[in-house]
């Protein structure tokens, strides 16, 4: 599938192309964006089972035709039975990285009934069809899940380990193009389908993967799941140049995106991530990273408003710490594979939909419930044991969350969906794509495309004095960086450790939509 299209009246773009299809046959049914992103969105949860699913979380920016943008939180709370205690017990006095401990409540299918309420056109059920035959038929193994099933702590024992039992049926994970059927999970959907999402938080669905998850030592019961719902709100936004940016506001990084975009024009830099004021973008980029894992946490924990974090005198600081750079780093944390899906989608009735869901690590926390085929994310792992940290885990709270979903508008209509996996590096990663898009000029396909350098990578603490930095990047670049005392890891080109991104914008013919070549997907326009 070709990973740009453009002139046309609605468009997709998804990392993977079974899923862009599944948000064209939507779109050719009579669909609009909202049906288009939800078919896409589930079918991710059969294709892509490494990076998202019915056991995970979603964000999402909602451009409704009227003008108004609507902000979906779909992410889930720690469970009523949380012990810190146990949590520090089980990660050597931090938080652990996965396990029973790191589960949070799912919001997926909380977010995609709360999209198709917002004006959806088609019935419910058929947005399930493709992901039910895809999950009962098989589904080639992509590149992307090929490589997350060959790492060390991939699953290797199918009779004691429910995960394995699916992906490494034999005791080695699959290969690349071999047929990976999830039949549990099919009917979980085929349930979803025709209850809605009441047969997870109040229904059969959720009774026996509440089950499950108590033999496998997590804390969640029914009553977590049916205290869920998804929350509808108003996006954060910021005018960069002549347009409005919009990002998710917290549990969501969302301002941060924000005040990467402030400072630039604060400091009155070239914005071009090659160009020759790298070294400041880095250190801005560093600087509003350090912010995050300052203040970002539950809204209601939060002891500074966003407002406040995106106000001139805040932001006049933190643009001074990036012109003169700062030797301190910031709290330092677990890596986080980043491994999250982004979509986009668009319709010339106005609607546009920046959505995004995720696992958080590869696999989640690593445990898959085997009567319900779904894979539990470790969400959780975002929180923090430190007592004085406004981001401490405690019971029924909202971790700070990395889903970044991104909106532009200009004169207060759709301009461009953005989004992109990539963990704690999202908002650099959404940065830079716009930045090329709306500073450089290029088309979506080759602002996404491009070459990234991240700094810390994808991992919490983005203080560090670390980039990673693909091969392609010019040697120029990486000298500059080098001699500002960043340590520069070279990683290969087009790679996923600097995330997958989608962008779709408005042309003057129709929408231009672009899928990055480092996932497997594609994007449709049509």
């Amino acid at each position: 599938m070709e990973r740009a299209a453009g002139g046309e009246r609605w468009a997709i773009a998804t990392p993977h192309a079974l899923a862009t299809e599944a948000g064209g046959v939507a779109f050719e049914r009579g669909g609009n964006a909202l049906d288009a992103a939800i078919a896409a969105a589930v079918t991710l949860a059969v294709v892509y089972p490494h990076m998202c699913g019915v056991g995970g979380d979603l964000f999402a920016l909602i451009q409704q035709p009227e003008g108004d943008a609507v902000a979906v939180n779909a992410g889930g709370r720690a469970p009523a039975r949380a012990d810190p205690s146990a949590a520090a017990a089980a990660g050597g006095g931090a938080m652990p990285a996965r396990g029973p401990h790191t589960v949070t409540v799912p919001g997926a299918v909380s977010g995609w009934e709360a999209l198709h309420g917002l004006g959806a056109r088609l019935p419910w059920p058929d947005l399930f069809t493709q992901a039910v035959a895809l999950a009962h038929g098989g589904v080639a193994v992509s590149r992307s899940l090929a490589v997350a099933l060959a790492e060390a702590d991939a699953p290797r024992d199918p009779p004691a380990d429910p995960l394995a039992a699916v992906f490494s049926p034999e005791g080695a994970p699959l290969p690349e193009g071999t047929l990976l059927r999830q039949p549990a999970l099919g009917a979980t959907l085929r349930q979803l389908a025709a209850g809605g999402a009441d047969a997870l938080y109040r229904g059969e669905v959720g009774a026996r993967y509440a089950a499950g998850l108590a033999e496998a030592g997590v804390p969640i019961d029914l009553e977590d799941l049916a205290a869920h719902r998804a929350e509808l709100g108003s996006p954060l936004r910021a005018r960069y140049r002549d347009v409005d940016v919009l990002a998710h506001p917290p549990n969501s990084q969302g301002f941060v995106l924000l005040e990467i975009f402030a400072m630039i024009q604060r400091l009155g830099i070239d914005p071009d991530p090659l160009g020759p004021d790298v070294v400041t973008l880095a250190r801005l980029f560093r600087a509003a990273g350090r912010d995050r894992d300052l203040h970002l946490a539950d809204p209601d924990a939060m002891r500074l408003h966003p407002s406040t974090l995106l106000e001139d005198g805040h932001l006049a600081a933190l643009a001074d710490e990036a012109r003169v750079g700062s030797s301190v780093d910031a709290e330092g944390g677990h890596a986080a594979s980043g491994d999250t899906i982004a979509l986009v989608a668009a319709d010339d009735e106005g609607r546009g939909v920046s959505l995004i869901q995720s696992l958080f690590g590869g696999f989640g926390s690593g445990i898959l419930e085997p009567s319900t085929g779904i894979v539990a994310h470790n969400r959780g792992a975002c929180f923090t044991l430190d007592p004085a940290h406004p981001n401490v885990l405690a019971p029924r709270k909202r971790p700070a969350h990395t889903l970044l979903p991104v909106l532009v508008q200009r004169a207060g209509r759709f301009e461009a969906a953005a989004g992109t996996m990539g963990g704690y590096g999202q908002p650099q990663i959404n940065a830079m794509n716009l930045i090329r898009a709306f500073d450089l000029g290029l088309a979506p396909a080759d602002a996404v495309a491009a070459p990234r350098w991240l700094v810390g990578g994808m991992e919490r603490g983005t203080g560090g004095l670390r980039v990673q930095a693909e091969a392609d990047v010019p040697e120029i670049v990486r000298e500059r960086l080098q001699e500002a005392g960043f340590g520069v890891d070279t990683i290969g080109e087009e790679d996923e450790a600097v995330g997958h991104a989608h962008l779709i914008r408005l042309g003057t013919a129709g929408f231009i939509a672009g899928s990055d070549p480092r996932s497997d997907g594609g994007a449709l326009a049509g």
